[in-house]
């Protein structure tokens, strides 16, 4: 296995992944405004085992945080939500299964974002369906 891919570049990761939370419906978009967006290459040995999975290659985003539904007003000392995408990971599913660049990010965004707002699977495609291409 190659320990690393090339690619697009970090930013082009980023500004693709900023353009579909710009698409995503206003209502939603404005929950989502302290939302921090990272562009790691890989994630973290934390991150891996926060959600039980031990090949780095295997996780190509995360959400970190409290998702809305479960947040309270009285604990307003927390940290900012986190979006990361992790760039390797990505990079390696794109080659191996011929999914687009800009598909593959809007998938991974929806999904993570999806957890913010503590959506179903069913509510995450249909967010992604209306976000579309």
């Amino acid at each position: 296995m190659k320990e690393s891919l090339s690619g697009p570049a970090p930013a082009a990761f980023e500004k693709t992944a900023r353009a579909t939370i710009g698409r995503i419906p206003e209502e939603l978009r404005e929950q989502m405004a302290g939302i921090v967006l990272r562009i790691d290459e890989f994630a973290s040995a934390e991150q891996l085992a926060s959600v039980e999975i031990e090949d780095r290659w295997e996780l190509t985003g995360l959400y970190e945080g409290i998702p809305l539904p479960e947040q309270s007003i009285w604990e307003s000392s927390q940290m900012s939500p986190i979006i990361s995408l992790f760039r390797q990971p990505l990079l390696r599913e794109i080659e191996e299964t011929g999914v687009g660049f800009e598909e593959l990010v809007r998938h991974v965004v929806i999904h993570e974002a999806g957890h913010h707002f503590g959506f179903s699977d069913e509510d995450m495609h249909a967010l992604e369906d209306m976000v579309g291409e």
